[in-house]
């Protein structure tokens, strides 16, 4: 049965709302062996949970669920947004306070742009904001090394096709020109890969600073460069439909995430066995991966 009930879930979607990944990844972890349910190793991802149900990943328990949080990071130049980067740069991560939870990026910002980075301890959160669907519009202000012109926004707003991508309605308005550089403010829905820079590039003008100052109802505002603040649960179950967690106020659960400062590295295990174990079970903690998301 693959009927989703108020009790039961999707493992996939179990496993997003834990942090881990997103659901087409957890789908590809599924495929490969490495998660089990009650001791037995999946091969498919039609597969409901309930609350109940002992979940694992390469041996290791998946976290309990915690509250759904958001916090609006000031993400400066020069840092990947990835908890990991092949080159050894500097990620968004690495500079978080300590005290916060595992967290994943709502979308991403690229190595040089800068600006209003959302992130969360939950990944179903992270995928509603990031849909079009949700029709919120991320805000830009862009400086770019030319004059545009109004001929340019206008045919912006009716959308246009880079290389064989079609980018839908974009708002833009030239908002001043000094010397050889212009400011904009650019607004659009979508967020696909590096699509402001593809799109100012289009028309003969590169891109020299881009910063990021509103994401749906929530802006940039004063915060500094660096800093990081918590949106109040008000703002998650007004505006984005995220229901009260009743356990707020519960201790921390064994299988829980610790504060980023306090986790050591995981250690790759081999699957649960088949069958029940009468040993008593440690539960370790997994770590949470970024989801591959688009940039703008």
């Amino acid at each position: 049965m693959t009927t989703e009930t108020p009790q039961k879930e999707r493992i996939a979607k179990r496993m997003a709302r834990a942090g881990l990944c997103s659901r087409r990844e957890a789908e590809r972890w599924i495929e490969a062996g490495r998660v089990t349910v009650n001791g037995k190793t999946l091969d498919s991802a039609a597969f409901t949970v309930a609350p109940e149900d002992h979940i694992t990943v390469d041996g290791k328990d998946i976290p309990a669920l915690e509250r759904p949080r958001l916090w609006r990071y000031h993400k400066p130049p020069g840092l990947v947004t990835s908890h990991k980067d092949e080159k050894g740069r500097d990620t968004v991560f690495d500079k978080l306070p300590e005290e916060l939870p595992r967290v994943i990026s709502v979308g991403r910002l690229d190595l040089n742009s800068e600006g209003l980075l959302l992130l969360t301890n939950d990944g179903e959160l992270a995928r509603k904001l990031e849909l079009p669907a949700t029709g919120w519009k991320r805000k830009y202000r862009v400086r770019v090394h030319g004059h545009p012109r109004d001929a340019d926004m206008e045919k912006l707003a009716k959308g246009i096709t880079v290389e064989g991508v079609r980018y839908g309605s974009i708002d833009g308005t030239i908002d001043s020109t000094k010397g050889a550089n212009s400011w904009l403010t650019i607004s659009l829905r979508e967020g696909k890969n590096r699509e402001v820079r593809k799109v100012m590039e289009y028309f003969g003008y590169s891109v020299s600073r881009l910063i990021r100052i509103s994401y749906g109802p929530l802006s940039l505002g004063d915060l500094p460069a660096g800093a990081v603040d918590e949106v109040k649960s008000k703002i998650l179950r007004d505006q984005m439909g995220v229901e009260k967690f009743d356990d707020q106020s519960a201790p921390p659960q064994l299988g829980q995430r610790p504060p980023r400062g306090k986790r050591q590295a995981i250690k790759r295990s081999s699957p649960a066995p088949a069958g029940p174990s009468t040993a008593p079970r440690k539960k370790g903690t997994l770590k949470a991966r970024p989801s591959p998301k688009r940039t703008s």
